[in-house]
């Protein structure tokens, strides 16, 4: 960090706490060179995260789709919210850490349908449904004899 004093490049920090908002870190630091202090804020950086849809629209990423998605597939279903919240957590994870700046919606929703199988077939099938817009009940029993075959 350069001083704003002098320029010199070599900087001590001699303080690091939570800033008043708890999002940011404040620095006391001390030149080497002309030994004055000055005060620095460091805040994590957030790239927002664009979704591309079916129809190649595009919108900000939303936690609380996953999650309403997933609460439907899920209701009714021997399912803690504990569970579902663990669920959200482990896609937005693998989402954020494929450090993309746009990602399908076709990625996300495999990713929630792998979990959910793990989870729950019953949810996993409900989400698919809507998901991979089933048309009739041969869909459903297509979808189903996969899930049983790969047992």
């Amino acid at each position: 960090m350069k001083c704003p004093f002098c320029n010199h490049e070599n900087t001590r920090v001699i303080d690091s706490r939570p800033a008043e908002d708890n999002n940011s870190i404040r620095r006391r630091r001390v030149c080497d060179e002309c030994g004055k202090r000055f005060t620095t804020y460091e805040k994590v950086e957030t790239i927002p995260l664009i979704i591309i849809k079916k129809d190649n629209n595009r919108e900000a990423y939303d936690r609380a789709k996953i999650e309403s998605g997933i609460l439907r597939a899920c209701h009714k279903r021997p399912v803690s919210a504990e569970q579902i919240t663990r669920l959200i957590d482990e896609v937005e994870t693998e989402i954020f850490n494929m450090e993309e700046k746009e990602i399908s919606a076709e990625v996300i929703g495999e990713l929630i349908m792998n979990k959910l199988k793990d989870l729950d077939p019953v949810a996993y099938v409900r989400f698919a449904s809507v998901y991979r817009e089933f048309k009739d009940v041969n869909t459903f029993m297509d979808e189903l004899k996969k899930m049983i075959a790969n047992k």
